[in-house]
């Protein structure tokens, strides 16, 4: 398996793939079609003029896409340091469990510390507790919280 820089060929597959960040259990407020329909507006803006400090690296072994990650640079709200940001990781379903995610995460952080930044970042859904669990074997620790109340 190797990781590279994302290319313009990639763009189906990338834009395929965002359903998997929808499949893992929503709150019942989030509808999974805001989550997709988000993730490729982001995706689609990345393909159009990526944002300065932003990555998008693809897992692929024997030509086979894998999955992929998206990078960003993002500020602390504390301290404004700014600081690198997992905005997605997809593994596909083929490639669960096969060392994918890992490897992605790797090369994060590794993409993190050539740009000079201390600390990466990530959000996962509350309820995905299987990437909870990679996240946690990997050296991740939960910082905040989000609690959301629907207003009628």
């Amino acid at each position: 398996m190797r990781i590279r820089p994302v290319l313009p060929d990639d763009h189906g597959f990338v834009i395929a793939a965002v359903h998997r960040l929808a499949s893992f259990g929503p709150p019942a407020w989030r509808p999974s079609q805001d989550i997709v329909d988000g993730e490729t507006r982001t995706l689609e803006g990345f393909f159009a003029a990526p944002p300065a400090g932003s990555a998008l690296l693809i897992a692929e072994s024997i030509g086979n896409r894998l999955g992929f990650v998206y990078l960003e640079r993002l500020q602390d709200y504390f301290t404004l340091e700014p600081h690198g940001h997992i905005g997605m990781l997809v593994v596909t379903e083929e490639a669960e469990g096969k060392g994918v995610g890992g490897a992605l995460m790797r090369a994060a952080e590794a993409w993190a510390r050539e740009h000079g930044y201390r600390r990466l970042t990530l959000n996962v859904f509350e309820a995905n507790r299987t990437a909870r669990a990679v996240y946690e074997h990997l050296g991740y620790a939960p910082e905040t919280l989000r609690y959301v109340k629907i207003l009628s």
